[in-house]
């Protein structure tokens, strides 16, 4: 019996999907499949099979090592792996042992830019049939397992802003590799501040062009691609999906882009706020509403002339609101992430919402019997890892629902309006959640005191490196 079926991890759609995807590798010829899982950071890693074997390992699952689960941004393993327990208290990862990747083959893709390549999603397994703790696709499967049992699927929609860049130098010699490596040096491919000129989206069309093709050819919801308000930056918008499809979908993206502009010289960043001069923050955008498993209907839709919320949104959205010091981590995760933070910016400072109002973090769209009713909450960064940042979003919104909580009046003058100021840096950010009971208990202390380790350990390498700020600022005057 396979590890599938002895376990029974695939539901009756994964298996049928299982037989697709193995009649495509054969109509389609297929070269080779990529398995990648989403790592903590959401950043997608795994192994490249060959075809055939890769068919076979379906139902088996490939190994892989848990050092993958121990590694900081700048991909150094920063939990002490071979002493007792691995660091991470548990003797399944106790000397970079191996888990199992397990496809979904409900995810399975071809790459329409790597000739004869497969891709599919895969989850974190113990040899045992246990769910790897720390693997954040498993655990927002289980936040979304916890909303379906209230009769709730969670429908999210992506406003995902970036950078694409015409790549000047790689960077490639010996000694600009490291951890992390010289990142490359690059030139424009617009000049910015004509917001939505159409003379800015034809500059940028050639490069826009070729990543429509590709992304749309993955099956990705893509609705509309816009120029921002920054030199090369973007705005890819997605239409609303529900469960595990959009935090899917982001990930898949975010790889995609980086891939199919770097084969077309270019270089795509989903950083926050490049040191580049006279470039722009970029910002995440995530659309959200709960939808009626019986019935379809958005439970955010006020029927009451004047609401602009149901009852149940209103409670959800404070509890947003009452959650989101602790909850930044999840939503802005890198140091860098937090310099987008600035009052009259069009970015969030503070726990506050409004109607319509691109100044508060959480802007309330619709209305009464508007099915398209939904909180947009402004204050993520493209970086983050979409499978906590949602998670945390519904954990907080129904924390709300249960309390009843009030959100309080909307705010006119957001930057002026006396509300709990947001984090100013990942390390506040991390002192936040570290300290909060609520995460704590509804995302388990294992998980949360995981997260925070690896936070804090790229926060000291920050601390201990000296900025060209510092320079600047102390060298000549003392």
């Amino acid at each position: 019996m396979s590890f599938v079926r002895k376990h029974g991890l695939w539901s009756d759609e994964q298996h049928e999907a299982a037989t697709r995807l193995a009649r495509m590798v054969e109509e389609q010829q297929l070269q080779t499949i990529r398995l990648s899982f989403p790592d903590q950071h959401g950043i997608l890693r795994g192994k490249t099979l060959i075809a055939g074997e890769a068919v076979h390992s379906l139902e088996s699952g490939c190994s892989i090592t848990t050092t993958m689960l121990a590694k900081d941004t700048s991909h150094r393993t920063v939990f002490p792996v071979f002493t007792a327990g691995g660091g991470f208290g548990m003797a399944e990862m106790q000397g970079a042992a191996d888990v199992l990747m397990v496809p979904d083959p409900t995810t399975f893709r071809v790459l329409p830019w790597a000739p004869a390549t497969g891709w599919v999603m895969c989850d974190l397994y113990f040899s045992d049939g246990r769910p790897v703790p720390f693997a954040t696709r498993g655990f927002y499967r289980k936040v979304l397992e916890k909303l379906a049992a209230r009769g709730y699927e969670f429908m999210a929609g992506l406003e995902v802003e970036f950078h694409i860049f015409r790549l000047a130098d790689p960077k490639m010699q010996p000694y600009h590799a490291g951890q992390p490596g010289e990142p490359p040096e690059v030139t424009l491919l617009s000049h910015g501040y004509q917001y939505l000129t159409e003379q800015r989206y034809d500059m940028m069309e050639p490069v826009l062009e070729v990543l429509r093709r590709d992304v749309m050819a993955l099956g990705l919801p893509l609705r509309s691609m816009e120029v921002e308000y920054g030199p090369s930056q973007c705005e890819f918008v997605f239409q609303p999906t529900v469960g595990l499809a959009p935090a899917d979908t982001m990930v898949l993206f975010r790889s995609a882009v980086k891939q199919i502009a770097r084969r077309h010289g270019c270089h795509a960043t989903f950083m926050c706020r490049p040191r580049i001069p006279n470039v722009m923050s970029s910002g995440w955008h995530l659309h959200q509403s709960l939808v009626s498993t019986k019935t379809g209907e958005n439970v955010f839709m006020s029927k009451a002339d004047g609401e602009p919320l149901s009852p149940l949104g209103r409670h959800y959205l404070a509890g947003l609101l009452d959650h989101a010091r602790a909850a930044t981590v999840f939503t802005t995760p890198t140091i860098n992430g937090y310099k987008r933070y600035r009052s009259y910016s069009l970015a969030p400072d503070r726990a506050i919402w409004g109607r319509d109002n691109r100044g508060v973090m959480l802007r309330v769209l619709g209305g009464p019997n508007d099915p398209a009713t939904r909180l947009e909450n402004r204050v993520g960064e493209p970086a983050a890892n979409p499978y906590l940042y949602m998670a945390s979003q519904i954990l907080s919104g129904l924390d709300g629902v249960d309390r009843k909580l009030d959100p309080g009046p909307d705010a006119d003058t957001p930057y002026e309006t006396k509300a709990p100021l947001l984090p100013k840096s990942l390390r506040e950010a991390v002192f936040a959640l570290r300290d909060d009971p609520f995460f704590r208990e509804t995302m388990g202390a294992e998980l949360v005191d995981y997260y925070v380790f690896i936070k804090n350990a790229e926060i000291d390498r920050f601390q201990a490196e000296v900025t060209e700020w510092e320079q600047r600022e102390y060298f000549e005057m003392f």
